[in-house]
């Protein structure tokens, strides 16, 4: 396993050798942009992309000294960590990270399969290496302060969770970005034959419709509202009810006597996404809304409203909790947990019961027959 950087005398250094594989939107947008801001923390060694010119353009415009088209070339460098930000499965990756002795951070989603998860978790244990998963949502500090006011409910009836899904372009506009060049065609084809076995796996033979939303829905964007689900109130009871259409996604969970509900709604004809957590008593309402997640240092909007049963009395605050970005904060949370060594909330071995969730979706929505224990697996 190689060891963290050691400055003169011995001591350890708390700056950070990484190398990024993924030079794309969210790289651009956010990582790579604060983990320049960090440069105290991280040094960003070298950059891979599958396209060489972006891989290029990427090293000159964050001044990162080294570029690459080779993910494995990546692995051979002197480094501390290694970020996978890819599109897709990162199973691949991650696992041989591991094995080179590099702690791990993957965006979303961790892959595409409880059985690449428990390999993931599995190469990173051996190594004894950090493996975690990007889901930024679960260091925003207005998400953390909404599960400490969920902690105090008393009689807590019904919690609802709706996506607003709108385009991404009109939020990312205002950034300097590289032109996006597309990969070879031999390259694409492997990485959606790749990706098609992945799904084999999970899913089975499902027809079209529900395989695309797994893919394109349940791993690449509703896993967040999942794991932000799981944080707040641990694993639920049982999956009583999927539904999965291409511009709809409803999901019934239930905690104890909790009933959660999960909804996705696909509106492209507006610019204006919203995610939105909402858990209701007799007498308190608490709702917790974030912005768009390209929007830099936009703050998530906490509402508490209270009443008294019986009277017309009741009151309501808007609460802005912080304007610190969750994307660096994720960034530091992972540097925390390198140096200090601390288990990350959102840990590879936690991460798979998001897999195992969104497969049981699937089940569900297929069967229409309820699915107790929905995030255990094998």
């Amino acid at each position: 396993m190689r060891q963290t950087s050691t400055a003169r005398g011995g001591a350890a250094a708390t700056r950070l050798k990484v190398g990024v594989i993924g030079a794309g939107r969210i790289a651009q947008v956010m990582h790579l942009h604060y983990l320049r801001e960090l440069a105290d923390l991280f040094e960003i060694a070298v950059v891979c992309d599958v396209v060489e010119a972006t891989a290029v353009a990427a090293a000159a415009r964050f001044g990162i000294p080294a570029s690459t088209t080779d993910w494995r070339r990546l692995l051979d460098e002197p480094l501390d960590a290694v970020l996978v930000l890819t599109p897709g499965s990162h199973a691949a990756v991650a696992i041989e990270a591991a094995r080179a002795g590099f702690h791990v951070l993957v965006e979303k989603p961790m892959c595409f399969s409880t059985t690449e998860a428990r390999a993931m978790v599995e190469a990173a244990s051996t190594a004894g290496t950090t493996l975690m998963v990007a889901y930024n949502k679960r260091y925003d500090p207005a998400y953390e302060r909404f599960r400490d006011e969920v902690s105090r409910f008393q009689d807590p009836r019904f919690l609802r969770v709706t996506t607003l899904e709108s385009p991404i372009d009109p939020y990312i506009t205002q950034y300097p970005r590289l032109p996006a060049l597309p990969a070879s065609p031999d390259l694409l084809a492997a990485a959606r034959a790749a990706d098609a076995r992945a799904i084999d796996d999970a899913i089975g033979d499902a027809d079209d419709g529900p395989r695309a939303v797994y893919q394109a829905v349940l791993l690449d964007t509703l896993v967040h509202e999942i794991n932000a689900v799981r944080g707040i109130l641990g694993e639920p009871d049982s999956l009583d009810y999927a539904d999965l259409r291409p511009e709809t996604v409803t999901v019934m969970l239930r905690f104890g006597r909790l009933p959660v509900a999960i909804h996705w709604i696909d509106l492209p004809g507006i610019a204006r996404y919203r995610m939105e957590f909402a858990l209701y008593s007799p007498d308190r309402r608490v709702t917790l809304a974030f912005p768009s997640p390209f929007l830099r240092n936009e703050p998530t909007l906490l509402e508490i409203e209270e009443g008294v049963v019986g009277s017309a009395a009741g009151s309501a605050s808007q609460l802005v909790t912080s304007y610190e970005s969750s994307f660096k904060r994720e960034l530091l949370a992972f540097h925390d947990h390198i140096v200090n060594g601390t288990q990350p909330p959102t840990s590879g071995a936690d991460s798979v019961r998001d897999i195992a969730l969104c497969q049981a979706i699937v089940e569900c929505h297929r069967t229409g027959v309820p699915v107790p224990d929905p995030t255990a697996f094998g």
